[in-house]
């Protein structure tokens, strides 16, 4: 009894140890936003008035989102714009492949799906380059399409649906059919109504990795009327790289907040639904 209680206090203070190492780096970057010297931000970082500060301001707030040459508040709403369409489209074409690839008649569908499930291995990075040749001949550089086409169709969400679409009775699909119901109203109205935990866990995943998206973005566009708020932080340098650490900050926390607070708003959806789809796969 005393050694699990032992034990359970060591565990407690490592975990401790862990939660601090991970939410010190991002307390400092809520601190050094509202400091309004980006030099006085870097002479406190070697000691502990980096987690202080005597006259807090959302002046770099208001620069950042309204005054800023970089115009972040529009990469603000150009990621929103890029996120909400993809998560989107890709549970769209996702669910519909992997739907079609359980359930359709095509007999070369095992070997499809195998092609599918081997592009997963190749990582983007491979490919990019002949991908930027091929959107360049199409003239689609500069502009939303580029950064939202290349990710619709991902091997690993069809895989997901796939393998949620193959626990449904393939009774149920039988008699449907005998009543009439064609092969895509069976798909939209038992086999989407049925499988909601996908499709939360492809809203999330998919929306978590737009949000991120930093090199794609970076190579196919260079008007700020389009480009994310990823490639925007590594704007707020002034001539000769001196770095605006206080402005960088707050465009930091602003690119964070969003995705904190839709974290601890659907934590429990978010948690079920990535260990569901562990389960299945």
């Amino acid at each position: 009894m005393v050694r699990n209680r032992q034990k359970d206090l060591y565990f407690a203070g490592f975990l401790f140890i862990l939660g601090l190492l991970i939410i010190t780096p991002i307390f400092l970057m809520f601190i050094s936003s509202l400091k309004d010297d980006r030099y006085e931000i870097m002479r406190d970082m070697g000691s502990l008035k980096a987690f202080f500060v005597l006259h807090p301001t959302l002046h770099n707030f208001k620069e950042v989102l309204f005054e800023s040459v970089q115009n972040f508040g529009r990469s603000f709403i150009n990621s929103i714009i890029v996120l909400s369409v993809t998560v989107v489209l890709t549970s769209i074409v996702c669910s519909m492949a992997g739907y079609a690839l359980q359930r359709g008649k095509l007999k070369i569908k095992k070997f499809i799906f195998l092609v599918v499930l081997s592009l997963y291995i190749i990582p983007m990075e491979a490919i990019m380059l002949p991908l930027m040749y091929q959107v360049s001949s199409w003239g689609i550089t500069d502009t939303f399409s580029v950064q939202i086409l290349p990710f619709v169709a991902s091997p690993l969400y069809i895989y997901l649906f796939y393998n949620y679409f193959k626990e449904i009775p393939v009774s149920l699909s039988e008699n449907a059919e005998l009543e009439g119901a064609s092969f895509w109203q069976i798909f939209k109205d038992i086999y989407l109504p049925m499988n909601k935990a996908p499709i939360i866990t492809v809203c999330i995943l998919q929306g978590m990795d737009m949000w991120n998206q930093y090199l794609w973005p970076l190579l196919v566009t260079t008007d700020q009327k389009v480009r994310p708020m990823s490639v925007a932080l590594s704007s707020f340098t002034g001539t000769g790289g001196d770095i605006y650490w206080d402005q960088l900050m707050a465009a930091s926390v602003v690119m964070l907040l969003p995705v904190l607070v839709l974290f601890i708003i659907f934590q429990r959806n978010f948690i079920e639904s990535v260990g569901s789809s562990a389960v299945k796969g």
